[in-house]
């Protein structure tokens, strides 16, 4: 088991990627402390999937925007498994809006899109650092996008707030250098919840794409415990997105 005891922290961790991350790390080995803010139940469910599977996992709710929230979670992580070794800042949110429609992107959306994807992020890497640089070591995997790569996403303030995580994953690798990791996977579009009535569009999209297809959870969990175990890659963006961005 590549992950055996590790201890390792998905946010947003009870629906879509952030399941699938979960399930495979715990079955590489690791410990789980899945974090939710509202999706309780499915929080639950990978918890009990988890542990029905033999693995150890942990659920706890906070909201990755406010701060306290999120030093007393990691606080009481390594209170309870005494260590921190990696984390997946896999919580966003995102804002329907289209990319031409300026009057609709106003200042609350700017801002409930940057305090979760951008600042929620950095509250979350904050309070881990101190625990694995005692260890000297830690992998930090921040979920991006190919929405900051392109332009192109669910609105202009959601392109820019996953081109703000490209920036800040190759800035903290620089930062926590040599003991603590810092890696990006930036997906293309992803068969999550989000398709739910659109499903005749992901079909469209997909021919479209070089690989005839959509990428799957599984997908980018996979490439999540990659970046996990390889100790040799830090400060990478890692797209799959089935040659979307060509």
């Amino acid at each position: 088991m590549k992950l055996k005891d590790k201890v390792v922290i998905v946010t947003g961790g009870g629906t879509g990627i952030g399941r699938a991350t979960a399930l495979k790390l715990a079955d590489a080995g690791a410990k789980v402390v899945i974090n939710y803010s509202r999706s309780e139940k499915e929080a639950v469910e990978t918890v009990n999937k988890i542990t029905q599977l033999g693995g150890s996992a942990l659920v706890y709710r906070a909201n990755v925007a406010i701060e306290k929230e999120v030093k007393d979670m990691i606080d009481k992580t390594v209170t309870r498994f005494g260590r921190v070794d990696g984390l997946v800042n896999n919580a966003s949110i995102t804002a329907q809006i289209a990319m031409d429609d300026l009057d609709a992107v106003t200042d609350e959306v700017w801002d409930s899109l940057f305090s979760v994807n951008v600042k929620g992020m950095f509250h979350c890497i904050k309070a881990v650092v101190p625990y694995m640089k005692q260890q000297q070591s830690g992998v930090i995997i921040n979920m991006g996008s190919v929405a900051g790569m392109t332009g192109i996403g669910s609105s202009i303030p959601y392109a820019a707030t996953k081109s703000a995580i490209h920036t800040m994953t190759r800035s903290l690798a620089i930062a926590l250098a040599p003991f603590i990791r810092v890696n990006s996977i930036s997906p293309g579009a992803v068969d999550t919840r989000w398709w739910a009535g659109n499903e005749e569009k992901m079909v469209q999209l997909a021919g479209n794409l070089p690989l005839k297809r959509i990428s799957t959870p599984d997908d980018i969990a996979e490439a999540i415990i990659f970046q996990m175990t390889q100790e040799s890659i830090t400060g990478q963006v890692f797209t799959i997105d089935n040659g979307q961005t060509m």
